[in-house]
């Protein structure tokens, strides 16, 4: 049995990982970050929280080929000014498995830069539980701001974490 010291989660908010690096002009690779995550911060579980849209399976299917848990939330259907947005907020989820699985690991990532982790940020910090904030550029939330010394802006790894496509036939890699 692994010691808990071994045991480092990330629990990743995706949503705001993904508009926020898409904000910036570019897509995230996932296998390049859950590779980042294991080996710079020996990351031994990483929670993906995303909205659950029937005709995704094959994505979700690959994420979690390529190491990630999935926690699905049910997403919504919501009209404004004409147009129709799929919303999956997944804040709760989050804190609530961050909560769950307090036991099991030695220190935290958090993955997102949305201020409703506030609280969760602030309590990991307390136990001395958090190891480093994720945040997906550099508009994230004032109320994280007394957490900078945890910060890392995904934005400033773009050379080594973005998606790329291929030269043969045009398509992104898996």
């Amino acid at each position: 049995m692994k010691n808990i010291k071994d045991n480092i989660y990330a629990f990743i908010d995706s949503q705001n990982l993904n508009l926020g690096i898409r904000d910036q002009g570019w897509k995230l690779d996932f296998l390049k970050f859950r590779i980042y995550l294991k080996n710079k911060y020996n990351t031994t579980k990483a929670y993906l929280f995303i909205g659950y849209m029937a005709g995704n399976e094959s994505l979700y299917t690959s994420l979690q080929k390529i190491g990630y848990i999935l926690i699905f939330k049910p997403t919504l259907e919501i009209r404004e000014n004409g147009k129709t947005k799929t919303k999956g907020n997944v804040d709760a989820e989050l804190v609530l498995h961050t909560m769950i699985e307090y036991a099991n690991y030695h220190q935290a990532i958090i993955v997102s830069g949305d201020g409703d982790f506030h609280c969760l940020i602030e309590y990991l910090e307390g136990k001395n539980k958090l190891l480093r904030i994720f945040v997906p550029n550099k508009k994230y939330s004032s109320l994280l701001r007394k957490f900078n010394d945890y910060i890392v802006r995904v934005d400033l790894l773009k050379n080594s974490l973005e998606l790329k496509k291929t030269k043969i036939s045009g398509r992104s890699k898996p």
